[in-house]
């Protein structure tokens, strides 16, 4: 039985439906699916007004997951992300009201506006799946999927988030402009915000989404295909190319994605080529060149990285 029939999850017509949602954007958007089927979180840069926050929308749509916006902005306080205590005088005790993180998939709407304080309310919760506030940890909901958009750093009111944030998102994409035909789609076909709102489950029940979880994790990962990605990580930290190479937990992700997009394509084992597809998603905002003046692009990156070390 292959990865694909095990699961009762659709996941052709989820990917359709979503393409018919953000048209143009098919590769985006399954590696946006494989981030969710790899338990990790994802980072989307780009200008606005180019469909992030419609593709947030519609992953929560079709598994019929639990959403909450928030709008990131330079007076948000951790509290209003994470929630607050407040004096309930009929128990004459303090009551605590959970804040929006407390849901399946959390929208982060242009993170890099609010200020590191505020920024680093979300890395237990990204890390660990909890959050502590005074003195007690409460458990979030799984699955628990952060999505977060940010603008380009080089645009006014961004605080440009710390390496440490940036290594707990799996993926980081891009959507960038749609291609002609797209976006005559777009022009002809009316507002996706009103196409979205009526577009149905197709997946709902987490029991389901957790299920596929579970198995693409358990996909077959052979010890010479370990042995290109140990490779991959050697170079990126000894060709001095980069200030800092890649962190086991970004070895880890990079797996986790392979297997993912692997089980997406209905297979029970991992190839080579799921590895480099999924390296600009995993790789690109893991690795800062070592001239603070050059400015390569995730591809670029992985490009260099599939030339420099060879498939054993």
């Amino acid at each position: 039985m292959t990865a694909a029939s095990s699961s009762t999850i659709p996941f052709a017509e989820v990917l359709a439906a979503a393409e018919s949602i953000v048209l143009g954007k098919a590769k985006p958007l399954r590696l946006a699916l494989a981030c969710l089927i790899a338990r990790g979180h994802l980072l989307i840069e780009d200008l606005p007004g180019m469909g992030k926050t419609t593709l947030a929308h519609t992953l929560a749509k079709l598994f019929g997951l639990g959403f909450a916006r928030v709008q990131f902005t330079s007076d948000l306080l951790p509290a209003d992300i994470l929630g607050v205590s407040v004096f309930d005088r009929a128990q004459s005790a303090f009551v605590f009201h959970p804040g929006p993180i407390f849901t399946e998939v959390l929208l982060a709407d242009e993170i890099n506006r609010a200020t590191p304080k505020t920024q680093s309310a979300l890395l237990e919760a990204m890390e660990e799946r909890q959050v502590s506030i005074e003195g007690v940890t409460r458990p979030l909901p799984d699955p628990f999927f952060v999505i977060a958009t940010q603008n380009p750093i080089t645009h006014l009111g961004t605080f440009p988030l710390p390496e440490s944030q940036l290594d707990r998102f799996l993926m980081k994409i891009e959507l960038g402009y749609p291609d002609r035909a797209a976006e005559r789609r777009l022009l002809a076909g009316g507002d996706s915000r009103q196409k979205l709102a009526l577009l149905a489950p197709l997946a709902e029940g987490k029991e389901r989404l957790q299920r596929a979880q579970r198995e693409a994790a358990a996909i077959h990962v052979g010890a010479l295909l370990l042995d290109y990605i140990q490779a991959l990580l050697d170079f990126t930290r000894q060709s001095g190319a980069w200030q800092t190479g890649l962190s086991p937990r970004a070895g880890l992700s990079l797996l986790a994605a392979a297997r993912a997009w692997a089980y997406l394509d209905g297979r029970d084992f991992v190839m080579p080529e799921d590895i480099q597809v999924v390296l600009p998603a995993v790789t690109g905002h893991r690795l800062l060149p070592a001239n603070p003046l050059e400015r390569t692009s995730s591809e670029e990156t992985a490009r260099r990285l599939i030339e420099a070390v060879p498939v054993p």
